[in-house]
């Protein structure tokens, strides 16, 4: 895991592989108390490509989260949002329109063993909100959020750490999902809305662990 603390306030900060990779949930809690400070809730958008570790680094930051500075926390899955392996652009445009909504925000749950809508959930809009999936960071949605984290990792580690994972259901659809992110990328670009870049080297596991496995293409 990289330093993420390197660089100015405002600019994504790229490090370099070999330092702890707790460091990087300082970095971002430190950064989210100085938002905290200029605004009434943290909005923290986690993006980046499937097993790349969004889902281990979000649950890592909501189980450091310091109540006492920043207040609760809600975290929020896309896993839970997508509706199905086609849902990636749905699921980014839900970000902005409801999980991210200043009045009444909320979604709509998956259901995908039966692959159907499922529950509805509500959020509180003055609690801080923690959400990660690949395309939770659009040029909409970060214009809500208040701080913005890309996650970088080869392809080929990526594929190794989500197919290990959850195989048997991911791998028919890896390609699906894929063409989906490389879209994703080509139109919004999400590594440059990011305030904080962490570059995942070789060996390393976001919060020292894998992701644990969840319907859908999760990490």
């Amino acid at each position: 895991m990289p330093d993420v603390g390197a660089g100015e306030a405002g600019s994504p900060a790229v490090g370099s592989p070999g330092v702890r990779p707790r460091d990087a949930v300082v970095d971002l809690l430190t950064r989210a108390q100085e938002a905290r400070a200029r605004g009434d809730r943290v909005v923290l958008l986690i993006d980046g490509r499937s097993g790349s570790g969004k889902t281990t680094l979000a649950r890592h930051l909501v189980d450091a989260w310091p109540v006492d500075q920043l207040g609760p926390v809600q975290l929020v899955h896309l896993d839970d949002v997508y509706p199905g392996w086609h849902g990636l652009e749905a699921a980014s445009r839900i970000v902005e329109s409801g999980i991210l909504a200043a009045a009444d925000p909320g979604w709509t749950t998956w259901d995908w063993e039966h692959g159907v809508p499922g529950e509805g959930r509500t959020l509180d809009p003055a609690v801080s909100v923690v959400v990660e999936g690949a395309g939770a960071l659009t040029r909409a949605s970060s214009a809500l959020a208040t701080l913005c984290v890309w996650l970088e990792l080869d392809d080929e580690k990526r594929r190794s750490r989500a197919l290990g994972r959850d195989g048997a259901t991911y791998e028919p659809w890896w390609d699906v999902w894929a063409e989906q992110e490389e879209r994703h990328l080509a139109v919004e670009d999400p590594r440059s809305l990011a305030d904080v870049v962490v570059d995942v080297g070789p060996g390393d596991s976001v919060g020292g662990s894998t992701d644990d496995p969840v319907g859908g293409p999760a990490g």
